[in-house]
């Protein structure tokens, strides 16, 4: 669920290993080139360790298509709203601290630090991941529902649905999935940041992502009180988030993002936001 992240190498510190032991790092030696952190030989716990976060960050979002769409589709039973919808908020909360802690350069030196920059991406994976998981799993019913469409139209929420789903495929793979996973840094042996991405579906909207989940979460036809609690926290969090974001996406990018931001107006919702 998040944009572009810079990747700052972080200094390796050499150490000299007893007789017969090997103490090589994680990911080998790392030098600087042309701006870009660039290690030598990953080991095969790297590469693993990257691979495992990938797989983990889809399998947390199967486990939220099917969530959405199954769990959170019964209607629950009962007339107490306040209290669940206080505690999913309060469960989204603690997965959205984790989201801006990461995102804190101070955090992320911790972390190039003590694994090594490459890893860097594929720890966030892990970790966003499993939280995410979690709490779609705790995730406790909203008793009531909000509307449901009857008829043809409900084809139109299904529409939508699919339109964020294709703007989700399409945003992730001209980010380069394997990139945002944190695969691909392990791959090349290169710490550094992707390419700025302005054509394309990013040319409708700066976060094409966000505008997705937007419209998956908000285009089912049968709206119960959980999906809305869901779609209304998840999608309020990612709008909120948005200029801390650009904020380091300028950092990276500096005047070529200013220029993108002149040229696509719209954050996250064509005409509105």
């Amino acid at each position: 669920m998040a944009g572009l992240t810079s990747f700052d190498p972080a200094r390796q510190n050499s150490k000299t290993a007893p007789d017969g032991m090997d103490q090589r790092p994680i990911i080998g030696s790392m030098k600087k080139t042309s701006g870009a952190a660039i290690i030598s030989a990953p080991s095969r716990l790297a590469v693993a360790t990257a691979w495992g976060g990938a797989a983990a960050y889809a399998t947390s979002f199967a486990y939220f298509l099917y969530a959405y769409l199954v769990r959170f589709g019964a209607t629950a039973a009962g007339t107490g709203i306040l209290r669940p919808a206080v505690t999913d908020i309060a469960l989204f909360g603690a997965f959205a601290l984790h989201h801006s802690l990461f995102a804190r350069t101070p955090l992320k030196a911790w972390v190039g630090s003590v694994a090594s920059p490459l890893l860097e991406r594929s720890l966030y994976s892990w970790v966003a991941s499993v939280l995410f998981a979690a709490v779609c799993w705790w995730w406790v019913p909203v008793p009531g529902e909000v509307y449901r469409i009857e008829g043809y139209w409900r084809w139109l929420g299904w529409g939508v649905q699919a339109a964020g789903m294709m703007l989700t495929f399409l945003g992730s793979r001209a980010l380069d999935v394997l990139d945002l996973a944190g695969v691909r840094a392990v791959l090349t042996a290169r710490a550094g940041h992707v390419p700025l991405e302005t054509s394309g579906v990013f040319s409708i909207v700066r976060h094409p992502l966000y505008f997705g989940w937007m419209l998956f979460t908000f285009g089912a036809p049968d709206m119960t009180a959980t999906r809305a609690v869901f779609a209304v926290v998840s999608t309020a969090y990612l709008a909120l988030a948005i200029p801390w974001e650009e904020r380091e996406l300028v950092r990276t990018f500096g005047a070529e993002y200013e220029a993108y931001r002149r040229k696509t107006r719209w954050r996250m919702l064509p005409g509105v936001y």
